[in-house]
């Protein structure tokens, strides 16, 4: 008795999905892509008011509906950005940026 052997060649791959086209078909991936955009505006809408000599140690981290988050590599950077939470605020709301809150938080690189 002889066995046959399936082709391989007649199970064609899947052509890849692009990138782009994956974000937008899936909810949850549409989402977090949102939440990336929405925090990159308000840091861009903010970068002009960081002291020069911080920005180098301060990205950008994740919004939500409870606020923003603003990521620093140290406690000092922290420090100095607590202290220009209420502009940081004041420059988001005038740039046309809703945002319940400003955090500041300390991570490490």
């Amino acid at each position: 008795m002889r066995h046959r052997i399936p082709s391989l060649a007649a199970a064609a791959p899947a052509a890849p999905l692009p990138i782009a086209d994956a974000l937008r078909a899936s909810e949850p991936l549409g989402r977090l892509t949102e939440r990336l955009r929405r925090s990159n505006a308000m840091f861009a809408a903010i970068r002009g008011q960081l002291p020069p000599a911080l920005i180098a140690y301060v990205l950008a981290g994740p919004a939500d509906d409870a606020g923003w988050s603003l990521l620093c590599a140290n406690a000092a950077v922290a420090a100095k950005l607590r202290q220009m939470v209420p502009h940081l605020e004041q420059q988001l709301r005038e740039s046309g940026h809703v945002c319940a809150a400003v955090r500041v938080k300390v991570q490490p690189r």
